[in-house]
This record gives structure tokens, C-alpha cells and sequence, in this order.
């Protein structure tokens, strides 16, 4: 691929979920001229929810797709460049540093922001597709609320998922947990907590077979995989806690990674292994994981970027 379609940025921000575009808001009003490319998921997670009613300032919720359209304008507002586009292939052993869109042209830039986020992991049914965001749901801490004083079920078998159960325990009358193997992954101590709480009922050896439901979810039907006997638990949600993974494939070999392919950045920092290359969001946190946590991460990012550019042109 011939590097001759090449255009010449100061600051590149790739993704755009609430840590892109909160770094495109800092960015541009501290005058670095971002460019944005959104990904694949312009928007990121966020549009696949609906009610958010945990981010700060909107005291009456907000759907979580207009919240990223809100969050698009105000870094348009602002000045940012905000294109669609896909990273394809990245080039950071000097710099200025070079990221090629879409497998077609470079842009050359002397810093990069990373805001690729994760995507959560599903179990891969029609089912679940069709209902996510009408009972089905990959957060629990985001949507529990929502089924207050009902019956719920969660998949997984790790220490998110023990804590996702135990997060809908306080909320929900009761908490059907189903557990593909004999045993848990999580922590001794995590699976201790889920086996005393009175109203949640562990279900060992068990795959999900269906959720079913026309237009919201009314049942789930699972198989023991030992007895094949299969049972239909009726449910108003559906939560699926079998893990995240960061969108974090294009920097393998060139940015530093935890073993589930997490960036890893400095303390304190959003920086990289590479200076003037910074990660926010999901891709490099995979403790908290929320809409506020990545915008703020996001704020980090740019402030960073912009103390570093400031000091190149000293």
C-alpha cells in the first residue's frame, strides 16, 4: 500500500464513545485542531443501550444514543473534525505517527488519542440480538434498575458476573444465575457471597437454550448439560456477564497490553508505552467501565496531549 494518499493532522482521536468525544471536546477548544474518525460503532456502546439514567446532568435520563449524538455536536462545536472512517493499520515507530483509514489513505499525526473502546462478549443467539435493549442487557449496573422487584436472569461465571449478581440481588425479588461448567472462574471469595445470598439461585452445568419473547423478555429457557433436562425460568431480563473485549487488535506488537488485550498506560497518565500516543475508555479500563469514567478518562487524554504537544514546540 503506497503511502501516497497522506494527509497532515496535529491531533488524531480514533473512536467515539464518550472518552473520543469528550478528548475532542478538550482538544479542540485548546486549539490542537483534532481529527476524529467514529470506527465502526459510531458512538460507541452507548448506542446499543437505551435509558441511561446515570450520567451526571441529565436529572431526567437520557437515551443512551442521543446522549452520543449530544456529545457529537458539542465536539462539532467546538471545532472538531469528526469523519467517518475505520482505523486499518497503525505506524508508530516514528513520528509524526501514521494510522491508515479504511485501507486507503494515511493521516499523519503528532499525537493520537486512543478511544477504540470494547465490545461485549454474547452468547451469539437470534434471541439475544433481537432483545437487547428490551430485557436483554450486557450491563447490569447499567439497566438493573429498571427491573426492580422482578425476576431476573445472568449468565456468566466470573468475578463481573458474581458482582453483577449481587448488584441485581439488592434490587431484583430474585436472581436466576446460570453457570455453563460445575464450578465458577471467580474468586473464592466472590462465589462465597453469591452462594449465601438468599435470592440468588445458582444454576450449575446449564447452557441457555432460548430467551423468549415477542417483544421484551418473558422467559428464558435453559438445558443442564449433564441430564439434558430442559426448564423455562420466567424472566424480565436477561443480563449476559461473560466478559468484555477491548477493540485493541490493530496495536498488537506495537502498544504495551495486559494478557486480555487491555492498553496499558502509565499511572496517573492516559499515556502509552509511545509518547504522544494516549489511551481512554474502555480500551485501557476494564475496572469500571461506565459512560462517566470513560468521558473522564477522555478529558485526561487530551490534557496530556496537549501538555505534550505545547512542549514539541517549545
Amino acid at each position: 500500500m503506497s503511502m501516497n494518499e497522506t494527509e497532515k493532522v496535529h491531533c488524531l482521536i480514533i473512536g467515539s464513545g464518550p472518552a473520543g468525544y469528550t478528548a475532542a471536546i478538550y482538544a479542540a477548544r485548546a486549539n490542537l485542531k483534532p481529527v476524529l474518525y467514529q470506527g465502526m460503532q459510531p458512538g460507541g456502546q452507548l448506542t446499543i443501550t437505551t435509558d441511561v439514567e446515570n450520567y451526571p446532568g441529565y436529572p431526567n435520563g437520557v437515551m443512551g444514543p442521543q446522549m452520543m449524538v449530544d456529545f457529537e455536536q458539542q465536539a462539532q462545536r467546538m471545532g472538531a473534525d469528526i469523519r467517518w472512517g475505520m482505523a486499518t493499520k497503525v505506524d508508530f515507530s516514528s513520528r509524526p505517527y501514521k494510522v491508515e483509514i479504511d485501507e486507503e489513505k494515511w493521516i499523519e499525526a503528532d499525537a493520537v488519542i486512543i478511544a477504540t473502546g470494547a465490545s461485549a462478549k454474547w452468547l451469539g443467539m437470534e434471541s439475544e440480538q433481537r432483545l437487547n435493549g428490551h430485557g436483554v442487557s450486557a450491563c447490569a449496573v447499567c439497566d438493573g434498575f429498571f427491573f426492580k422487584n422482578k425476576e431476573v436472569a445472568i449468565v456468566g461465571a466470573g468475578d463481573t458476573a458474581c458482582e453483577e449478581a449481587l448488584y441485581l440481588s439488592k434490587l431484583c425479588s430474585n436472581v436466576h444465575m446460570f453457570v455453563r461448567k460445575g464450578e465458577m472462574r471467580a474468586s473464592k471469595v466472590m462465589q462465597a457471597r453469591v452462594l449465601k445470598t438468599e435470592n440468588i439461585k445458582v444454576y450449575w452445568n446449564t447452557e441457555t437454550v432460548e430467551i423468549m419473547g415477542e417483544s421484551k423478555v418473558e422467559n428464558v429457557k435453559v438445558r443442564n448439560n449433564q441430564t439434558n433436562e430442559e426448564t423455562v425460568v420466567p424472566v424480565s431480563a436477561f443480563f449476559v456477564a461473560i466478559g468484555h473485549e477491548p477493540n485493541s487488535s490493530l496495536f498488537k506488537g506495537v502498544l504495551d497490553m495486559d494478557d486480555q488485550g487491555y492498553l496499558i498506560t502509565k499511572p496517573g497518565s492516559t499515556q502509552t508505552n509511545i509518547e504522544g500516543v494516549y489511551a481512554c475508555g474502555d480500551v485501557q479500563d476494564k475496572i469500571y467501565r461506565q459512560a462517566v469514567s470513560a468521558a473522564g478518562t477522555g478529558c485526561m487524554a487530551a490534557l496530556d496531549a496537549e501538555r505534550y504537544l505545547g512542549a514539541l514546540e517549545l
